[in-house]
């Protein structure tokens, strides 16, 4: 069997080498939402103010 390269990843290769760029755009996207230094006091504190929820939130009782 020859070298198979399903659609996808002929998409995603022809997609990398007409847009160079993507990739550091990607990364810098990423960074502006998921790559954040946590302050662990903070959440610490987040964590133990944190109120119990019933199992059922819309029943009066």
């Amino acid at each position: 069997m020859a070298h198979y390269e399903s659609e996808a990843t002929q998409f995603l290769n022809q997609l990398k080498q007409e847009r160079p760029h993507l990739e550091q755009e990607q990364l810098k996207g990423r960074s502006l939402l998921w790559d954040k230094q946590l302050d662990r006091e903070l959440q610490a504190g987040f964590k133990t103010a944190k109120v119990p929820q019933k199992p059922y939130v819309y029943q009066s009782n």
